[in-house]
């Protein structure tokens, strides 16, 4: 996990959604409904940053969805704050944080979620931030049958055997600068998934760096219009394969 994945702030906006339970895990949900959900795999942050709630209201109102985002670190929460003041951020080990939230630890319970709400909504999207990237990549896989379609931005601790895998239409938003998603892991998914029969939507960000899709700086325009167009292009994404 690199350091960029270490910086944070807080978009203008009050999230209208409500804490409820989902598979035994802490879940904000927004939106009403009833045959169309989104399941959300959040980056370091975890579920309670306000940046990836708001974009859960803006999915569930803009593509019509449900959308839930659960908690997958165990009532452990990584703050903004906590990034922004150097001496805690040197303090706080990105590695330990990820061992305590291995692919290994967290699969199983990101797994039954996708599991319960398959059982409720005629179709399922999942998107993925960063640390969620992976887990969309194994929700998708060919004969998981849980979600319809999946979507990441700056996916990390993906590896190239979960892109030979999927099965799903799948999207993914690469900013220029990511060293989690390499220039070769971008070429591998451009050779490969085009040829697994999925519909396949790669959204490239010149001049934009990992976790600009959930941390950009809306005061930057450039940052402020890479947020947009990957709001956007997910908002497209679930009105087509999810209605």
């Amino acid at each position: 996990m690199s350091e960029c994945c270490k910086s944070g702030f807080s978009w203008d906006g009050t999230p209208v959604g409500k804490e409820s339970t989902l598979a035994d895990n802490k879940t904000y949900v927004t939106g009403s409904n009833k045959d169309a959900a989104v399941l959300i795999v959040h980056d370091v942050f975890g579920w309670t940053l306000p940046n990836t709630r708001l974009l859960a209201d803006h999915y569930a109102k803009e593509a019509n969805v449900t959308v839930y985002l659960p908690d997958f670190f165990g009532g452990e929460v990584v703050s903004p704050e906590t990034m922004e003041d150097p001496k805690k951020s040197e303090a706080f080990n990105v590695m330990e944080f990820i061992g305590r939230n291995s692919k290994d630890i967290r699969k199983p319970e990101i797994f039954a979620c996708a599991k319960a709400l398959k059982s409720q909504y005629g179709k399922l999207g999942a998107i993925g931030f960063c640390y969620g990237g992976w887990a969309c990549f194994q929700l998708g896989a060919k004969g998981n049958n849980l979600v319809d379609c999946i979507s990441v931005a700056h996916p990390s601790l993906l590896d190239e055997k979960e892109i030979d895998a999927v099965g799903v239409p799948v999207q993914i938003c690469a900013p220029e600068t990511d060293p989690q998603f390499s220039p070769q892991l971008k070429e591998y998914a451009n050779k490969v998934i085009p040829g697994l029969g999925v519909p396949y939507d790669y959204q490239y960000f010149p001049g934009l760096v990992h976790g600009f899709a959930i941390r950009g700086d809306h005061t930057d325009k450039k940052q402020k219009d890479g947020l947009e167009r990957a709001k956007n292009a997910a908002v497209y994404w679930f009105n087509e394969h999810l209605h």
